[in-house]
């Protein structure tokens, strides 16, 4: 049987042809749609974009950064300043034996390999016409012999720029800070337009906190490239704006004597104008060269900073938490008076110890025999424990808790200085929370004389100490005093911040707190009176002796068997003059004994310098021991000198 043959449908081939020809119209169509949308969002959309870019192609964009602002202490003594640094750097485009000529420039000069590496990574970085400093800090001997040999490296040039000094090397060094090189994470916190060219940034202190003025604004330049990228022809240029200049409101004068009298001690001083706020002196000891950072410190320099047991870095007067001790006997007995717990009469029998009722602990007065019946100006000047137990005991912790932080305890100042610790006020939710126990009465007790949970910074007590000076009216501490936007014009001063003033019921509490203080310095049985014999002022003032670690009840405190680690902090406060506070200050003084016999010296001493005439302040340096030598360094023509104290043997002694 034959096969059937099947013949061709010619309606069926001109639909299939049909259907085909309308698919492909459409994908024609989709895709005609796609270039015209293409060519709307490159041509209008985006036509300033790539008009740009475009340009980039025959145009460079060169940053130009500006010259960091410069800092100086209230009076214009500069404190922080750029020098002209001489480097040697090239550009890739520019050389073309780069291999070769490293090579021969490690045989002419002291080029060290770590330089010639730094140098490979950044020119691997940096665009090929873009100049990268191989060497730093060039001296005459190496510039000479350069450019005696110049011919033999084409390519490479010496070149100026401008290189951030302190020209005081660790004076105020914890205050001011340092500049670094600037790193990844910098860059994630400030505008990289404007930092592309500058190569520093501050890294602490001041030059961290108000980085935004010191920097300034950067300029740039736009050059003509051909198609390898080389400089041909400068076609615009708009100039980098400079950084303001900072003045601060640091006294000079008052910051090498705080540094070179607490030179002996790891410890700090904090100097504060009660009527505006102003940081007079703020020293940290020990204490470190700020330049060591600038060009990028050696890992031998920065371990041997780093692995010092004393901490050099570390910034006592706004980090350091320390048991405050009797130092806030004043704001306490300021709480109890105005809560109504005690008068200025009320008395209370000091035996030598203190009971809380049911219990037989004994929490100890520094005065064994007791200060017998007591009131509250005696019990300042004096400086009994066992009154100040007894008052924290009858407050209870939330109410005394409440009334410190009203004088700025466990909680920032708000300084416009960067890292400032809070310390601890503590209360019965903390100490469940960080520890997971119980609040005990006993823990009340101790806070009543500065102990126990309870830590301060320095910088908080002398904000607490200017507050008492000015009757409860709050400034917030500040180091800038003033700004200068241009060296044409003066400098702005800058307005102070006022907090919430403490309210207290009666005016006459705060002049029966101050008497009391008066009388400490004053008094004929004050804790620190022989600090204020001779004084041709009256001032304010209030001992401390901070206790680093818990004695048992059978025990006694012996400093000649204990490690220096273990011995009392001392501690000192005090405003002046009493009538027209101008100063309050706070001073630590780790391990070094007593209050009264290491931290009050040094207090009237800080004090003489800034209230009394020099040749006066001279003869009047009766309480510290007179510099065994004295070394003079030359501060704006010789106009400041420093001096060098002996170094004293810290003995134990009271509040």
């Amino acid at each position: 049987m034959e096969k059937r043959v099947t013949v061709k449908s010619e309606r069926d081939e001109y639909r299939l042809f049909r259907s085909r020809a309308i698919v492909a119209a459409i994908l024609v169509f989709i895709a005609l749609l796609l270039v015209f949308v293409r060519l709307f969002f490159l041509q209008v959309t985006h036509h300033d974009y790539y008009t740009a870019k475009s340009k980039e192609n025959y145009q460079k964009k060169i940053p130009i950064p500006p010259v960091r602002g410069l800092i100086y202490d209230r009076n214009g003594v500069l404190l922080a300043d750029n020098h002209i640094e001489y480097v040697l750097e090239a550009a890739e485009d520019d050389v073309s034996d780069m291999k070769g000529s490293l090579k021969r420039l490690m045989q002419l000069l002291p080029i060290t390999p770590l330089e010639v590496n730094k140098f490979k990574q950044k020119l691997r970085v940096n665009s090929r016409f873009q100049p990268v400093v191989l060497r730093q800090n060039m001296t005459e001997n190496e510039i000479a012999l350069f450019s005696e040999n110049r011919f033999r490296f084409p390519g490479f040039k010496i070149s100026v720029r401008m290189q951030r000094n302190y020209p005081l090397g660790s004076v105020a060094s914890h205050l001011l800070g340092y500049v670094g090189r600037i790193d990844k994470k910098d860059l994630k916190k400030v505008d990289s337009n404007e930092y592309k060219g500058t190569t520093h940034i501050g890294k602490s202190g001041i030059e961290k906190y108000y980085e935004s003025r010191l920097h300034g604004k950067a300029g740039y330049e736009v050059i003509e490239v051909d198609a390898h990228g080389k400089p041909q022809l400068k076609l615009a240029e708009q100039a980098p704006i400079a950084g303001e200049d900072l003045f601060l409101s640091i006294d000079l004068r008052l910051q090498i004597k705080a540094e070179e009298l607490i030179k002996d001690y790891n410890g700090a001083v904090v100097a504060i104008d009660p009527r505006n706020g102003e940081v007079l002196a703020m020293a940290s000891m020990p204490t470190y060269d700020p330049n060591l950072f600038v060009d990028g410190i050696s890992y031998r320099h920065y371990n041997a900073l780093r692995s010092n047991p004393d901490r050099p870095l570390y910034n006592r007067a706004l980090q350091g938490s320390y048991p405050p001790g009797s130092t806030v006997k004043p704001m306490a007995a300021l709480i109890g008076l105005n809560a109504g717990v005690v008068t200025p009469s009320s008395s209370v029998y000091g035996k030598g110890f203190f009971q809380i009722p049911g219990n037989r602990h004994r929490f100890r007065c520094w005065k064994k025999s007791g200060h017998g019946h007591i009131s509250l100006n005696r019990a300042i000047y004096q400086s009994c424990d066992v009154y100040f137990y007894d008052l924290a005991f009858r407050m209870g912790v939330k109410r005394f808790s409440k009334g410190m932080e009203k004088f700025g305890f466990g909680q920032k100042t708000g300084i416009d200085l960067p890292h400032e610790r809070t310390a601890l006020m503590p209360t019965p939710e903390w100490k469940r929370k960080r520890y997971d126990r119980f609040w005990y009465p006993g823990d009340t007790v101790n806070m009543g004389i500065g102990q126990g949970y309870f830590t301060a910074t320095p910088l908080q007590l002398a904000n607490a100490v200017a507050i008492i000076a000015n009757h409860g009216r709050r400034i917030k501490p500040h180091v800038l005093r003033a700004v200068r936007i241009s060296r044409n014009l003066p400098e702005k001063l800058v307005t102070p911040e006022k907090l919430p003033s403490i309210g207290v019921t009666k005016l006459r509490y705060w002049n029966d707190v101050i008497r009391g203080m008066v009388n400490v310095v004053h008094g004929e049985r004050g804790t620190a009176r022989r600090s204020g014999a001779g004084a041709k002022y009256r001032f304010a003032g209030k001992t401390g002796t901070a206790q680093v670690f818990g004695i048992a009840q059978n025990k006694s405190y012996n400093a000649s068997k204990l490690r220096k680690k273990l011995h009392d902090h001392a501690l000192f406060v005090a405003f002046a003059p009493v009538d027209n506070p101008r100063i309050a200050l706070a001073i630590i003084a780790e391990n070094a004994g007593g209050g009264s016999k290491v931290a009050a010296p040094i207090a009237r001493q800080l004090l003489d310098t800034y209230l009394l005439d020099p040749k006066e302040n001279e003869k009047n340096d009766e309480n510290i021991k007179k510099p065994s030598d004295s070394s003079p360094t030359l501060i704006n023509a010789n106009k400041i000198k420093r001096q060098k104290t002996e170094k004293k043997k810290p003995k134990r002694a009271t509040n």
